[in-house]
């Protein structure tokens, strides 16, 4: 360790956005010759412009072409922004893993499933434990969230301390776990702390994230003084703690609880096996539920956020083993998330369509959130204060509105990345001192492409116009042997599409017979332009096209 060193901060994930969480800290002369850790490893799912494919994972580009340079993985908690691409992408790292036990036996499940558990090396880490890489020193401290053992990292390092908030929320009533204590939050603050590096989720909301107390309170209230038909809950399935919540409240209204959703299942095994859900009862299988009354049943599914192969969407189109009738309620315990408007609401139509009542937070206290609003931010900095705030897990306003805060509580510095942005902590002033390429990988099928590369840009344009496709075949004296083939398909041309493509066939004969094969690469061109002179005729579209050449 000499003066030379420098502490830098880098995220390559969930900053600018929210999921998809990768943060890299790297001590050394330069970006270069760092050595660095990695903080969670992430995915977020697809929007409408990544069309047939539902994952998205962060580009590792950067710290992959430095693979001698990362001494390991260090995850805060289970949910999948943060553990999510460590199936897919941690194979390649060949890089150590550390989680706390619930975290870690979550992501043993997935490298099971994808079968490359002998490829990754996973450390259980013990809560509050620490774990030494090179030069860092990252030890746990506990905080309230919405999934068991949620944690911000206390990273000790030559350059200085930095807290590593997670995803958190203060809670006055927690039901799962021991976070930390207002006592050892200021404990950390006085022992000197250089940057805090936090959620940014919440930084618009005036009101503080509330109690998962609080939200027992209010499910029992309502699911007590439904005294006919099925209730269904939905909710986050990581959200174990509102699991326990929804056990205590089948115990109080003597209803039998059935489990809608495999993920669901997953997260309630390991709770189990790591000692979180002890009182959780037995549920009852779906078969047994399709003979049981009606008002002795309460239906845990997934779904919240529209998904449509999840169990709710299914349950609402009648293709579901579990049925709801008219009468029966659906409790939304979540948050609508920015973006999954359409999709929650084609579910909830389906479901308002059967004549079943739909009540969400709007109705009653049935979810409270897992992040900070404004009075935790406030109160955390006035414990931690940090001379440096880098505000992440948010898109750029949350961010930026973040930094506002820290400022206002007279927090010296406030720098707010973006994926990529290379930010010297110290030593001296906090500052950006670089931009590195970061990307997105896509998760399509079994295959993961970049998500701008050649297949999505193709799938993108069939989507927006759809192809229309041409063969020409020539014979031996370079004429055309047989009419042109052609094809259009995603065209929107229907109740005259004979006469479109016959029109269609006419152009290409007549641009074929004009160039001749000679030139092919100029024959191809005046096809294609004829084709889409007559598809913009026609439409008001240039759909992609597709000219092949054949001889005999």
């Amino acid at each position: 360790m000499t003066q030379k060193n420098k502490l830098f901060f880098l995220p390559l994930g969930g900053s600018g956005e929210i999921g998809m969480n990768v943060n890299l800290y790297g001590i050394g002369p330069d970006v270069e010759r760092a050595k660095w850790i990695m903080v969670d490893l992430g995915m977020t799912f697809a929007d409408p412009s990544l069309p047939g494919v539902e994952l998205v994972l962060p580009d590792l580009q950067f710290i992959e072409e430095r693979l001698d340079n990362l001494l390991g993985i260090i995850l805060t908690h289970g949910h999948e922004d943060h553990i999510g691409a460590i199936p897919y992408l941690a194979g390649d790292l060949d890089a150590p893993l550390y989680a706390t036990p619930f975290t870690a036996g979550l992501i043993r499940k997935k490298l099971d499933e994808e079968g490359i558990a002998n490829r990754v090396k996973l450390h259980v880490v013990p809560m509050g434990g620490t774990v030494t890489l090179g030069d860092f020193s990252a030890r746990y401290v506990a905080l309230a969230h919405s999934i068991p053992e949620g944690n911000a990292l206390v990273i000790d390092t030559p350059l200085g301390r930095i807290f590593h908030t997670g995803d958190w929320k203060f809670d006055e009533r927690p039901l799962l776990g021991d976070p930390a204590s207002e006592a050892d939050l200021r404990a950390i603050g006085d022992s000197g702390v250089l940057a805090l590096v936090g959620d940014s989720t919440n930084a618009f909301n005036e009101v503080a994230s509330g109690s998962e107390g609080d939200v027992r309170d209010g499910l029992i209230k309502l699911i007590k003084g439904r005294k006919t038909g099925r209730v269904l809950v939905t909710t986050f399935a990581s959200n174990a703690t509102r699991l326990d919540t929804l056990a205590a409240v089948a115990r109080e209204t003597g209803r039998r609880l059935v489990l809608a959703g495999r993920s669901m299942e997953r997260i309630r095994d390991v709770a189990k096996a790591t000692g979180y859900l002890k009182d959780f009862p037995e549920t009852m299988s779906w078969e047994a539920a399709a003979n049981a009354r009606p008002e002795t049943l309460l239906i845990l599914s997934t779904g919240t956020q529209g998904e449509p192969m999840a169990a709710l969407a299914r349950i609402a189109e009648g293709t579901h083993p579990i049925k709801l009738e008219r009468g029966d309620l659906v409790v939304y315990s979540s948050k609508q998330i920015p973006g999954n408007e359409i999709a929650i609401g084609r579910v909830q139509n389906a479901l308002a369509a059967r004549g079943i009542e739909i009540i969400g937070e709007k109705q009653a206290y049935v979810h409270v959130s897992g992040h900070p609003g404004r009075p935790e931010l406030r109160a955390m900095y006035d414990w931690i204060r940090p001379e440096i705030a880098i505000p992440v897990h948010g898109e750029r306003r949350h961010m930026e509105e973040h930094a506002r805060l820290a400022r206002a509580q007279g927090v010296p510095q406030a720098v707010v990345p973006m994926n990529g942005t290379v930010i010297r902590l110290a030593p001296g002033k906090a500052e950006i001192v670089g931009h590195e390429p970061v990307g997105r990988l896509v998760l399509d099928g079994d295959v993961i492409l970049p998500a701008d590369g050649a297949t999505l840009n193709m799938r993108r344009k069939l989507g927006h116009g759809g192809v229309i496709t041409c063969a020409l075949l020539f014979d031996r004296k370079g004429a055309l042997a047989t009419d042109p083939i052609v094809t259009a398909l995603g065209v929107p041309v229907e109740d005259e599409a004979d006469d479109f493509v016959a029109e269609l066939r006419e152009a290409a004969e007549k641009a074929a017979n004009k160039v001749g094969n000679r030139d092919e690469r100029r024959l191809v061109d005046e096809v294609k332009v004829a084709l889409r002179r007559v598809s913009k005729a026609w439409t008001g579209k240039k759909p992609l096209t597709e000219v092949t050449l054949a001889k005999f």
